[in-house]
């Protein structure tokens, strides 16, 4: 039997709680669940444990509130950070989870040198350079969850518009993860039929709306950030290095002239395997869709010019 991998979530709020209880119901690694708030970790631990001979895997999950529970971890993925309340901007967060960010981080960094770091705080494109930046890992190893979560957002008001599974449609989202978002309808199809043909404009237009302030609109509903979706889509990404599965995955990577974007970290289709970010991929886009990429990437860049790391 091979060993186990070791996954390491830093934040044990909803999106790390989640994060984490879908980890532990794959059943292929131990998961540390780790948390500044005494009795959190713990707590949230013993209750995913305890649901293991209900759902059926292996109770493998520690809760800790410091790191050396985290040591030898393969992925550390980063949740801990304040989340956005009403009307508050991914934007307006960035002076507070940029010190929270750079602590996690060199804690992680020193307790697991050789592991691949996900960052899923917000604002998402600037905390993945706070992390690229203090861990002085290579890009590859350094990346973010937003791009599989907005992508999911697309593809579920898509299956609602077309009345289709959700399974047989394949969306891509670029870009910021923010309100410049970029969805790109050309790439984007329902069991292989392009959209433009199943959707009229107009309705096109709504959802790709929809989609870019859906993080949002969740935030109204709920008064805070959503954390169902996007603990899932975390956990995939974990899948997708701990596996090997080479899998293309929308992600949150660290642009060095690909789209003709340099230095910057942007939501692009990646493959991902045990190295982490083993190849970008650069597809197509159309003039509009081009122009709308840079002018997500000037908005992120920004954000990250107003950081102090």
């Amino acid at each position: 039997m091979p060993a186990r991998s070791k996954v390491t979530v830093v934040g044990a709020g909803n999106v790390g709680a989640t994060c984490a209880q879908e980890l532990a119901r794959r059943d292929y690694c131990d998961v540390v669940l780790v948390d500044i708030k005494e009795g959190l970790p713990q707590g949230k631990a013993l209750d995913i444990n305890q649901a293991g001979p209900v759902v059926g895997y292996e109770p493998s999950v520690v809760g800790t509130n410091g790191y050396e529970e985290t040591a030898g971890s393969d992925v550390v993925v980063i949740t801990a950070g304040l989340p956005r309340q009403p009307g508050m901007s991914r934007d307006d967060l960035v002076a507070t989870n940029e010190n929270i960010v750079k602590s996690v981080t060199e804690a992680s960094v020193a307790a697991s040198p050789d592991a691949i770091l996900i960052v899923v705080s917000n604002p998402l494109d600037a905390m993945c350079e706070v992390a690229r930046r203090v861990s002085g890992w290579p890009r590859e190893r350094v990346f973010g969850q937003a791009g599989i979560l907005d992508t999911a957002r697309f593809r579920t008001f898509i299956a609602w518009e077309t009345n289709a599974s959700v399974k047989d449609v394949q969306a891509l989202v670029l870009g910021g993860h923010g309100d410049q978002m970029v969805p790109v309808a050309s790439a984007t199809t329902v069991g292989g039929v392009p959209l433009t043909k199943l959707v009229p404009a107009d309705r096109l237009q709504a959802m790709v709306e929809r989609t870019a302030v859906g993080g949002g609109e969740i935030v109204k509903l709920l008064g805070t950030s959503a954390w169902y979706a996007p603990g899932a889509a975390s956990a995939q990404m974990v899948d997708a290095v701990c596996l090997d599965e080479k899998r293309v995955l929308a992600c949150t990577a660290y642009l060095q002239g690909e789209y003709g974007i340099d230095d910057l970290y942007m939501g692009v289709p990646v493959k991902l395997g045990a190295g982490g970010i083993e190849e970008i991929l650069v597809v197509d886009l159309s003039d509009d869709e081009r122009q709308m990429l840079q002018a997500s990437a000037d908005a992120v860049r920004e954000v990250v010019a107003v950081l102090k790391t």
